[in-house]
């Protein structure tokens, strides 16, 4: 599990029990607010927050009634296979019981605790019960070739009473003459619905490369290599090269083609293996400053009792070598390439914030934002290391985020709305184009991997609150002249005005600048009549929201704040006065399309509107 374990404790009677685990582990325990004390972390709902938790990908164990679990994550249900590990213990510690999850740790999880607290594991998953064994989960270390075939094998065992055993097994299986095959080896070997194939991950491989080489001269070079040697893909344990390779293409495709992790190691690091080199060179010593990559990177990140296995083998633009560790290799030397995530978590509350969005906040080891966003994650935030930057250190925060990542940390830049607008996505990358002698960041930060996911905007979310206002063509224009000189904001404003555009208008005051939202209304009411609807909508998501309504003639600069955004329609918003109150839409021009049809079917003769037309 990549993630760490959250304990939960819904109830005081479960507190001291959720308490003892939590600490067993050093894992965080989250407690229901007013009901649990000495919590690292409060929630007020339990069936958002763990359903939270388990869209986040982390593993709950929780000490509560199982109903509360079930109801909780229900409606994510779908693939069995990606779904964390989901544990349920009974608040006088009595049962421990797996409910999802049991092949991807829960089973374990489940177990593990049950020992500790003395407890019954009720697992309920027929190999475990049966042989003691998960089939299609080995331990740390080895890999299963044809996971496909886990269940008939498992039904086969089951059916013989245990398993022909070919090599050594990661695990305890009864040996039965007529039972199915399980065969560990780290030649290549295939598998079959009568037998399974489990690799030792015991070899790491080095690969070198020039700048930008292609990517299928790397894969085919080493999958010969691979043949050659009579090594499966499956035993490789780790990709390992020198750090200046981090982002290369080749390099990345190749890790993500073979499954494992990519670890890079600096030049000093790759020099100190010089002595165990088969064929150091001091072509490569020049270039890059340790005489060489491919070999010295699989040396390195196997361990100091591994041997080469297979020496440099290289074309033109790639090298690659093989080594062997005495033992499968579970935590590969070396560090990770960097990750910076730029995650918009939406309006602040989580039923906007996206899977993929806490799913990144989940993996990443460090926060970095304005401390108001990264408290507004709640308890996904907690236990991990954050940096809190204050409005207008933006640049700073970017920066900072960057070289963290390029020392090769998962950092998480937490931004509001979309990351991408008005926030600091292009900012991020706005640096990363820079050159070093330009304020640029470093070059290790450039070999960063970068990720941005979206988030719901704020004027997607007042839009959402409105009803459609967005319904037809729309811009948005922010109205701080910080960062962009008030007389192009003022040329924004009339071309918009002129387009006759819906336009959401963001920053649209601070405490100093007061005059530009009331000159937007005032050039607007040039194009567009006085009582064209406007839409103020203030701290969105988050309990104090405020939706209100004005006419564009009325729109008053006092009440509007930085927290509010500000809509105001085009010249064909209407404002639907319905039951449950007002609201706010564009038409789209769907009565023109169809009144169109209509005329065009009279004259020819048909009745009805055209076949295919949709409203």
């Amino acid at each position: 599990m990549a993630v760490t374990p959250v304990v939960v404790a819904i109830s005081a009677s479960g507190a001291a029990l959720a308490r003892r685990i939590a600490d067993a582990h050093g894992w965080p325990m989250h407690g229901r607010a007013g009901r649990v004390t000495g919590a690292d972390a409060e929630f007020s709902n339990a069936l958002t927050h763990v359903r939270d938790l388990f869209a986040a990908g982390t593993p709950v164990i929780g000490v509560c009634a199982v109903g509360i679990l079930i109801r909780a994550v229900a409606p994510l249900l779908s693939d069995k296979t990606t779904e964390p590990p989901v544990v349920a213990v009974s608040e006088d510690g009595a049962v421990v019981l797996p409910l999802l999850g049991g092949h991807r740790g829960a089973n374990r999880l489940a177990s593990e605790i049950a020992a500790e607290l003395d407890a019954v594991a009720a697992v309920t998953t027929a190999g475990d019960v049966a042989m003691g064994v998960a089939l299609d989960a080995p331990p740390p270390g080895y890999r299963l070739a044809n996971p496909q075939d886990a269940k008939p094998v498992m039904a086969a065992m089951l059916a013989a009473g245990g398993a022909r055993i070919t090599g050594e097994a990661p695990f305890e299986v009864p040996f039965a003459e007529t039972g199915p095959g399980i065969v560990v080896t780290e030649a290549p070997t295939e598998g079959s619905p009568d037998r399974l194939v489990y690799h030792p991950q015991t070899y790491v491989l080095g690969v070198g490369c020039a700048r930008n080489a292609p990517e299928g001269t790397l894969a085919d070079q080493v999958a010969h290599m691979l043949a050659q040697a009579k090594v499966s893909k499956g035993a490789i344990a780790a990709l390992a090269t020198l750090d200046l390779k981090a982002d290369e293409p080749a390099v990345n495709a190749l890790a993500r083609d073979l499954g494992v992790p990519l670890r890079v190691f600096s030049a000093p690091e790759l020099e100190a293996e010089t002595p165990r080199l088969a064929t150091p060179s001091d072509v490569v010593f020049a270039e890059v400053g340790c005489h060489g990559v491919a070999e010295g990177a699989a040396l390195a990140c196997a361990g100091p009792e591994a041997e080469l296995a297979v020496p440099k083998r290289k074309t033109t633009t790639t090298t690659c070598a093989l080594a062997r560790a005495p033992q499968p290799i579970t935590d590969p030397a070396g560090r990770a390439r960097g990750r910076l995530s730029i995650i918009g978590i939406g309006p602040g509350q989580s039923d906007w914030r996206t899977p993929e969005a806490s799913k990144l906040v989940a993996q990443a080891e460090e926060l970095v934002g304005y401390g108001l966003y990264i408290d507004l994650l709640g308890p996904l935030a907690v236990g991990k290391a954050r940096s809190d930057f204050p409005l207008g250190g933006e640049e700073a925060r970017c920066r900072y985020a960057l070289e963290r990542a390029g020392e090769g940390r998962n950092v998480a830049l937490i931004c509001s709305g979309d990351a991408g607008i008005y926030a600091m996505g292009a900012l991020v990358f706005e640096l990363l184009d820079r050159a070093p002698e330009a304020e640029g960041v470093s070059d290790a930060a450039r070999r960063a991997e970068v990720i941005c996911t979206p988030g719901v905007s704020a004027l997607q979310a007042a839009a959402a609150r409105a009803g459609a206002p967005l319904g037809h063509d729309f811009c948005a224009i922010s109205l701080s002249d910080l960062l962009t000189p008030r007389v192009e904001i003022v040329k924004r404003l009339h071309a918009a005005a002129e387009g006759d555009f819906v336009i959401a208008f963001y920053n649209p005051v601070s405490k100093r600048r007061r005059t530009l939202l009331a000159e937007a209304r005032d050039i607007l009411l040039d194009h567009r009549p006085a009582d064209t609807p406007v839409l103020l909508a203030s701290s969105l998501g988050r309990p104090e929201e405020h939706i209100r309504y004005r006419r564009l003639a009325d729109l008053d600069v006092d009440e509007v704040d930085m927290l509010t955004v500000v809509l105001v329609g085009s010249s064909n918003s209407q404002l639907a006065k319905l039951g449950e109150g007002p609201r706010m839409f564009t038409p789209r021009g769907y009565a023109r399309k169809i009144d169109g049809d209509l005329v065009a079917d009279r004259h020819a003769g048909l009745a009805g509107p055209k076949k295919g037309t949709s409203a």
